[in-house]
């Protein structure tokens, strides 16, 4: 099972890619779909108040802390 070890940010700041332990580089957008789906550890999905789907790190971290990998 893999887990996130760097993003990609857009210039607005916001993440647009996930870099995995396996060394991929996969989109928001997958990794929503591998985290539902048990691929990805340490991160959880999250349905807000409109029921949009988002990814959340584990308890007590933040993406932030994850470095931004080109």
């Amino acid at each position: 099972m893999e887990t996130i070890t760097g993003v990609h940010r857009n210039h607005f700041g916001e993440i647009i890619n996930f870099v995995t332990s396996g060394g991929r580089v996969i989109s928001y957008r997958k990794a929503l779909f591998e985290a539902e789906n048990g691929h990805i550890q340490g991160v959880q999905t999250n349905l807000d108040q409109d029921g949009n789907m988002s990814l959340m790190p584990e308890p007590n971290q933040s993406f932030d802390q994850y470095p931004n990998l080109f």
